[in-house]
């Protein structure tokens, strides 16, 4: 693997960094100001996003996820790298370039497997910043880290099907944007394990489609994207709403899910960074016992820690991507198990060191580090927990001596 980003990933790279320096961190401020100014209807659309998606699309910085240059950046995944890592700095920066989650992942499958319709219906707003979306997998009664325990009724019924069933964790789905939604559910359930299940879209305001609440993250509500539990009762769509046909729903996911994973990692990557260089700002400014913290021993510990394990971080992200590019998503399987394990733990210690060195104020709203907290910690659940990433990699590993051993 050539560890060198390519001329096309440095051109891009520079005009977003040039991007963040001017219009992200000085409207960090900003955005909250306008969030609190809500007061309590929070799922609003906020002005200053919608101004810099415009100055984005406008900079040519638009699609970057995408591979395709018609209507993406061109980018593989090994480019798109670095720039997801700038991007994760602000936790609402991706948005800014179109290239957030969950529409990244819808995006994705609705350039693969969606019909022409369904294309030109939600896939061209989508990729215009225009409408927003939402992914509905998660169930609150049963275990869905085991996606074959999803119970979401998907039944035929002459030319619709009749949805049923409670989902939630579902991300974006309380953004007044939001207006399609890409659930699984379960079209035949004697069918053998993996054919079972199906995707389908659902339009956001179709009858039976109820936002019961939204889902705080250690009292966070994220709005106006939010977390969202969603009841389906007696919800008809049209039966050419279906992706690719009946039973396809896991071939679609693990078709979604790989770039997503990836996609998640790099923007840890990205937080992991800001919060260091608050770490190191913030010992560096004051003293404790008669000298700079800094010159602690422990935070010199702390700080080199940190820098190592971003940096091994990084390399694997990096290898992940590259054999997305060369091999694919199948056989990149476990180097994106791996990276889905390590990018969270590694940020989370990276941010608590980081909170603890800024003392009260590190807890606070005053800096972006309990947010950032709060949100990389979602992850070690979110796109699969880290015990179902932990077993395809042990799996691997067994598979990999055994085949050795015949």
């Amino acid at each position: 693997m050539n560890f060198e980003y390519s001329d096309l990933c440095k051109d891009y790279l520079g005009k977003v960094r040039a991007f963040m320096d001017a219009h992200i961190y000085p409207n960090e401020k900003t955005y909250h100001d306008q969030l609190k100014g809500f007061g309590a209807n929070r799922w609003q659309v906020l002005p200053i996003i919608e101004e810099l998606k415009q100055k984005a699309k406008d900079a040519g910085l638009w699609n970057l996820f995408l591979p395709d240059s018609t209507e993406g950046a061109g980018l593989s995944n090994q480019d798109y790298a670095p720039l997801a890592e700038e991007m994760g700095r602000v936790v609402w920066a991706s948005e800014v370039f179109n290239c957030s989650a969950p529409d990244t992942g819808n995006m994705e499958v609705l350039t693969r497997y969606g019909t022409p319709e369904h294309q030109e219906k939600w896939l061209k707003p989508l990729l215009a910043g225009e409408i927003r979306s939402a992914f509905l997998m998660t169930e609150p009664a049963v275990a869905s880290s085991d996606a074959t325990n999803i119970e979401c009724s998907i039944q035929r019924d002459g030319e619709e099907y009749v949805i049923n069933g409670r989902k939630w964790w579902s991300s974006g789905a309380g953004d007044p944007r939001c207006k399609i939604f890409i659930l699984m559910g379960k079209t035949n359930p004697d069918a053998d394990t993996h054919s079972q299940q199906s995707m389908i879209l659902v339009p956001a305001d179709t009858e039976g489609v109820t936002i019961e609440r939204h889902l705080p993250v250690f009292g966070y509500d994220d709005a106006p994207h939010g977390h969202m539990e969603v009841s389906l009762k007696n919800v008809r769509v049209p039966a050419s709403n279906i992706l690719l046909g009946e039973g396809r729903g896991f071939e679609i996911a693990q078709g979604r899910l790989g770039p997503g994973r990836i996609h998640h990692c790099m923007r840890t990557i990205g937080t992991a960074e800001r919060a260091l260089e608050l770490m190191v700002k913030r010992a560096m400014s004051r003293e404790a016992f008669g000298k700079p913290v800094i010159k602690h021993s422990v935070w010199e510990t702390r700080i080199a820690k940190a820098r190592i394990e971003i940096e091994m971080t990084r390399l694997l992200t990096l290898k992940a991507a590259w054999m997305m590019d060369t091999v694919g998503n199948k056989h990149a399987r476990g180097e994106i198990a791996m990276i889905k394990v390590a990018a969270p733990r590694m940020a989370l210690e990276v941010i608590d060191n980081a909170i603890q060195v800024h003392g009260g104020g590190g807890v606070s709203d005053d800096f972006p580090l309990a947010a950032a907290y709060a949100g990389i910690r979602t992850l070690r659940l979110a796109d699969g927990p880290d015990e179902v990433h932990e077993r395809t990699i042990s799996r691997l590993e067994a598979k990999r001596w055994l085949n050795a051993a015949e």
